[in-house]
């Protein structure tokens, strides 16, 4: 059995990571196109268009993805996304 070194294991593990990350991302992108117009526009803040965008640019130009902008996002915009998401949700269809 072969022995793999730390940096070999932290390697295979980001790409591991990176390539679990992409599904995730393409559906967020895949949904948010589906919304409608007027919803979209009536949250302004989130960005709708940048989200979309990222989307298309995992499906179509695969080989010129940036890994580091695409693990922030994952890390960093997604959290942000959530809690905006989150709060649309309560806003437009309230449960009473």
């Amino acid at each position: 059995m072969r022995h793999e070194s730390s940096s070999e294991a932290d390697l295979l593990q980001e790409e591991i990571r990176s390539g679990a990350t992409l599904p995730h991302l393409t559906v967020i992108g895949e949904a948010i196109s589906r919304l409608s117009v007027p919803l979209r526009d009536s949250h302004p803040a989130v960005p709708w268009r940048k989200i979309i965008a990222v989307r298309h640019r995992i499906v179509h130009a695969y080989f010129e993805l940036d890994w580091q902008i695409l693990w922030d996002a994952a890390i960093e915009d997604i959290p942000l996304l959530r809690q905006q998401i989150l709060a649309i949700l309560v806003q437009e269809f309230p449960l009473h």
